[in-house]
């Protein structure tokens, strides 16, 4: 499903609510709802078929994509609920335990506790987590605070969704995978805690299907401004330029590159399959910050002291023409 398809069948459901607890709804990252004067309660879920052949590596990458939007809103994830789909007269049950076992540990490291959860038998294995969290009341971030002179941060390589597709047709050199691996089971737990720790941030979302430009154009839209993201400064996954040259690319990420078309500028002269690499759907990808400027040296001494790799890749404008603009070259080719 593409953007524009769930963008409209959200607009013809009645999703407003009478209930002045309800602080974030269905157009976030994750739900937010006041439970007292002190704490909000968020609430997520996510879950998808497979994107690794290692069963282990699935779950742990299914569940730090579902805790990742806990994160994305500068809440604590407490507890979670694990959601399978498993064949179960196909393939031995030892898979199931190895892929709830990531997500499993992926939880506990998150600080969390896995409260239960719901099975079905289903010819196509799926798997993932509905989490709750906690904020303190008024200090979520949401995509609506980008203001003109902020700098934007990302915190994880773009491109798993090409290297999944080119993976699965045996394209994928295997330190590349084990990488990608290693960075789509990464939390964004410290990456938020360094956010948490500079205050006055109040836009950051995490990167997902959508892709960067995806998700950036949801930033930009919901905060009325306009987004220059560098093309040279983005960080990209080994060989993923080639594997979309290639034609490595999945049907969703044209589908994202198709949808934010429309408010896109594109300074350089970049291919179409160069620019889709920054609409590809991405798979638990790093924390978006839009930050002051005035903090951004804050901001990356946050970053330095928990250990969170961190790229500069833009800045945000006054709204004025296309919401989006891409400048300058890819570095990876």
């Amino acid at each position: 499903m593409g953007p524009e398809d769930l963008h409209r069948i959200l607009a013809d459901l009645n999703l407003t609510f009478d209930d002045p607890r309800l602080i974030v709804g269905a157009t976030d990252d994750a739900g937010v709802y006041a439970i007292n004067d002190d704490t909000w309660l968020v609430q997520t879920v996510d879950f998808f078929t497979p994107i690794v052949d290692d069963a282990y590596s699935y779950g742990q990458v299914a569940a730090a994509n579902s805790l990742s939007d806990v994160f994305a809103m500068g809440g604590t994830p407490i507890t979670a609920m694990a959601l399978a789909a498993f064949p179960v007269e196909d393939l031995p049950t030892s898979i199931l335990h190895d892929i709830m076992q990531g997500g499993l540990d992926k939880v506990r490291e998150a600080g969390a506790v896995l409260i239960g959860g719901h099975t079905i038998d289903d010819p196509i294995p799926k798997y993932g987590l509905a989490v709750t969290g906690v904020v303190p009341a008024h200090q979520i971030w949401t995509k609506e605070g980008a203001k003109p002179g902020d700098v934007l941060y990302l915190t994880k390589p773009i491109g798993t969704g090409i290297l999944a597709k080119a993976t699965k047709d045996g394209l994928i050199d295997a330190d590349v995978e084990r990488s990608m691996v290693a960075w789509m089971a990464q939390l964004n737990r410290a990456a938020a805690q360094a956010v948490r720790a500079v205050s006055g941030i109040r836009s950051v979302t995490d990167i997902t299907g959508f892709g960067l430009l995806g998700h950036g154009l949801e930033m930009a839209t919901a905060s009325g401004v306009r987004l220059v993201i560098d093309a040279s400064r983005v960080p990209v996954h080994p060989t993923t330029f080639a594997h979309a040259k290639d034609g490595e690319v999945p049907g969703g990420s044209w589908d994202n590159m198709r949808h934010v078309a429309g408010e896109l500028d594109v300074v350089e002269p970049l291919t179409e399959g160069e620019i889709v690499v920054y609409a590809d759907g991405v798979t638990s990808g790093g924390l978006l910050i839009s930050c002051d400027r005035q903090r951004s040296a804050e901001l990356e001494a946050q970053f330095a002291a928990e250990d969170v790799k961190f790229w500069q890749i833009g800045e945000v404008l006054a709204e004025g023409g296309h919401a989006l603009t891409l400048i300058g070259r890819p570095q990876q080719h």
